[in-house]
């Protein structure tokens, strides 16, 4: 049966209803798991909840009772936010995974509708095309031109023809999981779910494997190390504590204290919450992160390879120019066209797919009943037909009518229609010429050709034909309105920007020209780039700029000598074919509408609107999520520090109150931390600076010196001032109340102030408090009338064992702390000055 006879209604809304509640919903039976109950199991592994617990069990034992409800609110409070943390991340996540589902194109009620692939039901009229999956088995109608690989179920990775009819070698029956080589189909589906032939050997297309990210690696091992330290110090403490009191339980409490102080429990929920929501936040601007570690590489691209078509330009094909080799005429327009460039548009109609989709082919269809009112397609019908094939590539169909007249026509690259075709050397230099000419505009040149068969069967190869060059057409696509600045984005972000296209040298220079891409006089072809010796392939791809006449294979070898050379390699792509490339750069980056659904599987990061500026924002915002990372891990890290120290210090040194602080004191502390370093600093807006800077070091990590030196000395600096104020209230002669209430008020207001110092390592405090984060606001409110009530409230104050301070001393307690963490300022002032940046 031609394409253009198929008709079909598909199914109406009321037998998609009727057939799902039979049959089902189209996906796999997987074991659900419970995410509250997976959550508390989680919690109650938690090492500082268990310390809460003990603490707590420890203070009820001894009749301190007042302290043990303390404890238990607190691990409420704990676990309430913990919870909060988690939904709010997980919420953002399945939020994610429900947006980056596959989807299919069904015929329902008469019209072509895109679906869930879950949502497709028995009886549906299901349409498959190139690049995309099969989402259920079926029984072909109609098709075009069309192959599957059936490599998931068989294991062989070969495409596999299959039509409407069954024929030699030939099946109708196409199922789940296998993907789209070639052409159009539109099939009636069979099977859905567990009923499928995928369903029933037990595999999945979409098995999902919860990968750790590097820094994910690095946390876990450095909160591992901080844990067996605690543990480590608990003894020690515990010995020393018994051996000066004698009292055990006591001295377990303070030991329990200082274990309390070393665990750095907030940098997971940190680093948790700051993925989840920084993908949350790109979902938003219409950028789908498939895998949580893209999150992390964004901001260390170093080079971005886009292809031409679509991305740089509209993808908006309209027939511009025609070349007629019988003539050795270009003509610029096609109006008032002659018959022979009548002729070369028909020939190229007909070399195109007859339901066509490509841009071209529907440009070349829309053209046709302008030039031919009297229209002959419905008249023929396509009997046998060549895909797109060959290196450069070509396509070839076979159309005959009820008469026996037959059309044989292809086009394809100019290259490649010129080698199976008989022309002379003059003429090559005509087509040469011409084809320079169209190029030079910025047009996509196709070579067409005319060849003659009266044979019942026809060559296995579309070479072996004996064509005639009838001539070239030239289409023209845009260049997007916004490239250039995109472009300019990424150059002033370090990022050097490669094209890599399947057209030729001289359009794409001179649309790379138009748009303002640097170092475009740089190409090289796929051919060339595969005849390099390996020991030059590396310096040439890093030195190249326009990637030419490529192929799958040259495409992948590309990303890899980029990866040899240690870049970080970010890569666009829309077809079936940048699959493996899309799957071997570390940040794949596919079409959400052009995209085909291979692609889209490859790639790690879907832009839904097809805009390359997206790219710009996510690289915005993958360096901004690091650096506001950085800011809460080094928080953290430096305030642990004073609090471990000043736990620590006075109980190993003798000093006359050795447990100046209790596990009351201690998770007073870790409730304001916590909200500080994972709702404040992921809340900060981007600095000025980021996208100016060159992109971060992959290797780069958190818990290495040069990174933690700042955090480190800060810390010490914190606890420098906060035991003077242990010292200064010894030497005043002030009791153990009062002492502790000046030491903790000195860290409280040390904590405040690093966290505002602390919200850049670059720019002043005078520029920081200008940044809008309602955040910063809210939580040092809260934190001061916490402390207020602390050290004012009566019942309160006797409850943390303070004593009232007077203005003098919390003057001197606020100063001091100001005073610990404001000498950071002039670090920066320094770094300022040595870049020559002014604030």
């Amino acid at each position: 049966m031609p394409p253009t006879q198929f008709k079909t209604d598909g199914l109406t809304d009321e037998q998609v209803l009727v057939a799902r509640e039979k049959f089902g919903l189209n996906q796999l039976a997987s074991q659900k798991t419970n995410e509250f109950v997976a959550a508390l199991k989680r919690m109650a592994t938690d090492p500082m909840l268990i310390l809460l617990f003990t603490a707590c069990a420890i203070y009820f034992v001894s009749g301190k009772i007042g302290d043990a409800i303390f404890l238990a609110l607190a691990i409420v409070f704990q676990t309430s936010i913990s919870l909060y943390q988690y939904a709010r991340s997980n919420d953002a996540l399945e939020k994610l995974k429900d947006l980056s589902k596959p989807t299919s194109k069904v015929i329902r009620n008469g019209e072509e509708v895109a679906i869930k692939n879950e949502e497709m039901v028995v009886g549906d009229s299901m349409v498959v095309e190139e690049g995309g999956s099969v989402a259920a088995d079926g029984v072909i109608v109609q098709s075009n031109d069309f192959s599957v690989n059936e490599s998931i179920l068989t294991g062989e990775s070969f495409a596999v023809f299959k039509a409407a009819y069954k024929a030699e070698n030939q099946e109708n029956q196409i199922y789940s999981g296998t993907s789209v080589a070639s052409g159009r189909a539109v099939a009636t589906v069979t099977a859905v779910g567990n009923e499928t032939k995928l369903g029933k050997i037990g595999k999945s297309i979409e098995q999902i494997e919860d990968e750790k990210t590097p820094l994910e690696i690095q946390i876990g091992n450095f909160v591992k190390k901080m844990a067996i330290a605690g543990a480590l110090f608990f003894v020690i403490v515990w010995v020393i504590n018994y051996l000066h009191t004698k009292l055990l339980l006591n001295s377990l409490l303070q030991s329990l204290t200082l274990a309390m102080s070393i665990l750095p429990e907030e940098i997971p929920v940190a680093f948790t919450t700051f993925m989840a929501l920084g993908a949350w936040r790109l979902m938003k601007m219409g950028i789908v992160v498939k895998q949580m570690k893209t999150v992390e590489t964004l901001g260390s691209a170093t080079v971005i390879c886009t292809d031409k078509t679509g991305t740089l330009t509209e993808n908006r094909m309209s027939l511009a120019t025609l070349f007629l080799l019988a003539t050795n005429h270009i003509s610029p327009t096609l109006e008032s066209l002659p018959e022979g460039e009548k002729a070369l548009v028909a020939t190229a109609m007909w070399a195109s797919e007859p339901i066509p989709f490509d841009p071209m082919d529907v440009a070349l269809h829309d053209s046709y009943p302008n030039l031919f009112p009297n229209d002959e397609r419905p008249n023929f019908k396509l009997i046998h037909e060549y895909p797109l094939s060959g290196q450069p590539p070509m396509m070839t169909h076979i159309f005959e009518d009820g008469s026996g007249k037959r059309i044989i026509a292809a086009k394809g690259a100019p290259e490649a229609l010129m080698a199976v075709s008989q022309v002379t050397d003059a003429e090559k230099q005509q087509i040469n010429e011409a084809m320079a000419t169209m190029a030079n505009d910025g047009f996509r040149v196709l070579g067409v050709g005319l060849a003659e068969n009266t044979d019942a069967t026809f060559p296995e190869k579309q070479q072996d034909f004996h064509f005639k060059f009838v001539g070239l057409v030239g289409f023209y696509d845009p260049p997007k309105k916004n490239i250039q600045k995109v472009l300019e984005d990424f150059y002033a972000a370090g990022i050097a920007v490669k094209i890599i296209t399947g057209d030729n040298v001289t359009t794409t220079t001179a649309i790379a020209k138009q748009i303002g891409c640097r170092g475009y006089e740089n190409s090289i072809t796929g051919d060339a780039l595969m005849n390099l010796p390996n020991d030059q392939l590396a310096e040439k791809v890093l030195a190249t700029t326009l990637f030419t006449r490529m192929f799958p294979e040259a495409k992948l070898k590309i990303i890899n000598a980029l990866k040899q050379s240690n870049q970080i390699v970010a890569m666009t792509g829309d077809g079936v074919n940048d699959g493996p490339a899309l799957k071997a750069a570390h940040i794949g980056i596919a079409m959400g509408k052009k995209g085909t659904e291979i692609a889209k599987q490859a790639a790690s990061l879907i832009l839904l609107e097809d805009d390359l500026s997206k790219m710009v924002t996510a690289v915005e915002m993958g360096r901004k999520i690091y650096a506001n990372l950085k800011k809460a891990i080094q928080y953290i890290i430096s305030i642990h520090i004073p609090i471990i120290l000043t736990v620590f210090i006075p109980l190993a040194l003798g000093w006359r109150y050795p447990n100046i602080f209790s596990p009351v004191h201690i998770i007073f502390l870790e409730i304001i931390m916590g909200p500080t370093c994972s709702i404040m600093y992921e809340n900060e807006p981007i600095e000025k600076n980021t996208m100016l800077l060159p992109p971060k070091p992959l290797t780069n990590t958190f818990f290495n010196w040069r990174e933690l030196s700042a955090s480190i000395v800060q810390g010490l600096v914190i606890t420098v001032g906060t035991l003077f104020i242990y010292q200064y209230s010894l030497y005043k002669g002030y009791d153990e109340a009062l002492t502790r209430t000046m030491t903790f008020t000195t860290l409280i207001a040390a904590n405040i102030f690093l966290t505002l110092i602390n919200r850049s390592f670059f720019y002043s405090i005078i520029t920081t408090l200008g940044y809008k984060n309602n955040l910063v606001v809210y939580i040092i409110s809260i934190t001061t009338a916490l402390v207020a009530a602390i050290l004012f409230l009566k019942p309160v104050t006797t409850f943390f064992k303070f004593e009232h301070p007077n203005l003098l001393q919390l003057t001197i307690c606020i100063v001091v702390g100001l005073v610990a963490v404001i000498w950071f300022e002039l670090v920066k002032l320094v770094k300022r000055r040595s870049m020559a940046v002014s604030v």
